[in-house]
C-alpha cells in the first residue's frame, strides 16, 4: 500500500440522518463543530444528514415529503436583501 496518500485528518465521525434519527460510525476527513458520544462511550466528530440510506425513497421504498419550500424561504431570508437581488428587481 502507498504511504502519505491519505489526508491527514482522516478519522472515525458519526454521521446522523435527522430525518429518522439513524446514525452510523465510518471514516472521514469531513470537516466538523460538534461532537456526539457514540454507543461505545467514546466521543466522535458528528456530520448532520437530511437524507441518508436509511430514509431515501429509493432504498427504504416509502415516499416522503421533503421540505424543498422551507429551504427556499431560509435561502431568500439569507440572501434577499444582496445587491444582486436588488438589481434584478430594479430591472
Amino acid at each position: 500500500m502507498k504511504k502519505e496518500i491519505h489526508p491527514k485528518n482522516y478519522r472515525m465521525v458519526v454521521f446522523k440522518d435527522f430525518s429518522c434519527d439513524e446514525a452510523f460510525l465510518t471514516r472521514s476527513c469531513a470537516a466538523t463543530k460538534e461532537t456526539i458520544v457514540w454507543e461505545d462511550g467514546k466521543e466522535y466528530p458528528l456530520v448532520k444528514l437530511e437524507i441518508s440510506s436509511a430514509s431515501h425513497p429509493f432504498f427504504t421504498g416509502k415516499m416522503k415529503f421533503v421540505d424543498t419550500a422551507g429551504r427556499i424561504d431560509k435561502f431568500n431570508k439569507k440572501f434577499g436583501s444582496s445587491k444582486f437581488a436588488k438589481a434584478e428587481m430594479e430591472e
